[in-house]
């Protein structure tokens, strides 16, 4: 459910029109990729157990190189015009093979919002430069 509104404002400029970054080498063109899970459902919050179960089946399948996760604490203006507050985790990955990774974080929302009944995973991507 969380950030609902700022889902909208996540996909206003597409990767490809957003202008890249002119990289220094060892530094080359990458993609950040933030995802906000709220852990909040309308029944119960989701519990560490259950997301390190959807980390481990659902993300690292899909991300095998490598990420981060962080804890946040979240919130957002409801429908009915109500700030709602929740624990949240960001997963924060960075990718070199934009767009191939499209389709593997479009799958992981999809089934967070589905194993969780939520309504809403925050995605905001942004054109960074990155060496490992």
């Amino acid at each position: 459910m969380a950030a609902a509104a700022l889902l909208l404002l996540a996909g206003c400029t597409p990767p490809a029109q957003t202008a890249a970054p002119a990289c220094t080498p060892p530094l080359a063109r990458a993609v950040q990729v933030d995802l906000y899970f709220g852990l909040a459902t309308r029944e119960r919050e989701i519990g560490d157990a259950e997301w390190a179960a959807f980390l481990n089946q659902e993300v690292t399948p899909r991300l095998p190189d490598g990420l981060s996760v962080v804890d946040v604490a979240g919130q957002y203006r409801n429908a009915s015009g109500h700030v709602t507050r929740e624990r949240s985790k960001l997963l924060v990955v960075v990718v070199l093979d934009a767009p191939a990774h499209l389709p593997k974080v479009r799958a992981i929302v999809e089934a967070y919002r589905r194993q969780f009944n939520q309504v809403s995973v925050l995605h905001v991507e942004r054109p960074i430069c990155a060496a490992f």
